[in-house]
């Protein structure tokens, strides 16, 4: 009889349990960008239409909490200051990198950029209130006569303030 799971004589802990001991640990001192995050992507077209030439909007895409991601300081790169981790995919050896925020202002803005494969990325720019509870990330696309407006909503699961 094969065992279908290794038995282990000692307690063990995975990557999102570290990450939220982590997480916990810094929101003590105070409210941080540094949390476990669920996202929604709304993606809306605004366009003329063909025959009565009036503006139209409409949602193309819409996927609600799509994903959970990690937002964790960064103290390898110099170049931005967080990562961002998939941590909803189950128990992986290792998480990639899947985007990082750079580029903090004072008045509550940071630039992202989310990866993607063979050295491509996207940029959003993300507005936050103080206790970064809820970010906002927005990418405007104009292809001649449409305008693709992309929109990513963050809200904070872990830790709550």
């Amino acid at each position: 009889m094969r065992q279908k799971y290794k038995v282990y004589s000692f307690e063990q802990v995975n990557f999102n349990d570290l990450i939220r001991a982590y997480l916990n640990e810094t929101a003590e001192e105070k409210a941080s960008f540094e949390g476990i995050y669920a996202v929604t992507l709304v993606t809306t077209k605004k366009g003329r239409t063909f025959i009565s030439n009036s503006d139209r909007e409409r949602v193309t895409e819409r996927r609600d909490n799509f994903k959970q991601v990690a937002i964790i300081k960064d103290v390898k790169n110099m170049h931005r200051e967080f990562i961002e981790l998939t941590i909803d995919k189950g128990l992986l050896p290792s998480y990639s990198i899947k985007g990082e925020f750079s580029e903090f202002a004072e008045n509550s803005v940071a630039v992202y950029k989310q990866l993607e494969k063979r050295d491509q990325f996207t940029t959003y720019t993300f507005s936050f209130d103080k206790s970064y509870d809820i970010l906002e990330g927005v990418r405007i696309e104009n292809n001649g006569n449409s305008t693709t407006t992309h929109k990513l909503t963050y809200i904070k699961l872990f830790p709550k303030r």
